[in-house]
């Protein structure tokens, strides 16, 4: 067993069920005697529902996956090539088998809104961006890619300035869009997730105060009793000492 076994296994999971599987894979590296491997399952990280939907289409949708980024190829020689109609063209593509491959990712899956938005947002950086294209095809996504750099749009050679091709202006503005709608739904999702997780400390911390609560009433009821029992033994005590006293006063006569 290495690393690389216990990582594909991993991040083939679901999110809710990452970290308790990563604590079984370490603990049977360690089992087995490598404490060194046990501590790197220990550094990986889990993936969010975005990074997790994305790995997964690694694994059930190679074929679409491996078109869209040999189109992802073909598109960044166009841009260095500077020529224009075969970046089109890509570009063209680039929708559709972008749009293909999000329906398939979305089939079977109860995605959050902030989630199918950072999906694009992740096979676009994979288009344009080799180092994305990289890590995506790892499979070991822990949170969603962007890429901030510009994205491959025709040039004209010689001077001057260039004119924008017709609908280029519009697509910018769309992706500019689509940028704002997908950090906000990025924030959103940070903010409910932030929520969750203090929802659920907050039902834990409940639930612990009315377990200790409970606890300590139990005891005070014992306490109490025990207060009594006390109470009557001292009575009974004190009755003894003076029976005693008379007897021996008697004693004496």
């Amino acid at each position: 067993m290495d690393l690389d076994e216990v990582a594909a296994r991993l991040y083939a999971l679901p999110p809710s069920g990452f970290t308790a599987a990563r604590t079984e894979e370490a603990q049977a590296a360690r089992r087995a005697g490598d404490a060194a491997l046990a501590r790197e399952i220990g550094k990986l990280r889990k993936p969010t529902v975005s990074a997790w939907a994305v790995n997964r289409a690694v694994r059930e949708h190679p074929g679409e996956l491996d078109e869209l980024l040999a189109l992802g190829e073909e598109l960044r020689a166009a841009w260095a090539a500077q020529d224009p109609r075969s970046l089109a063209e890509a570009t063209r593509r680039r929708g559709e088998l972008t749009g293909r491959l999000s329906r398939l990712i979305r089939q079977g899956a109860d995605l959050p809104p902030a989630a199918v938005a950072e999906i694009g947002q992740t096979l676009d950086a994979a288009v344009v961006d080799a180092d994305a294209a990289a890590q995506v095809r790892r499979g070991r996504l822990v949170k969603p890619l962007s890429y901030t750099g510009f994205a491959p749009v025709p040039v004209t050679r010689g001077a001057g300035r260039r004119k924008p091709p017709p609908g280029e202006a519009d697509d910018r503005a769309a992706g500019r869009r689509a940028e704002t709608e997908a950090r906000k739904a990025k924030e959103r999702a940070e903010a409910e997730a932030a929520h969750r997780e203090w929802t659920q400390a907050l039902a834990e911390a409940e639930r612990e105060h009315g377990e200790r609560a409970e606890r300590v009433e139990r005891l005070e009821r014992k306490l109490a009793k025990a207060r009594k029992r006390l109470e009557e033994a001292a009575h009974r005590l004190e009755v003894a000492r003076r029976e005693e006293r008379h007897a021996r006063a008697r004693l004496g006569d």
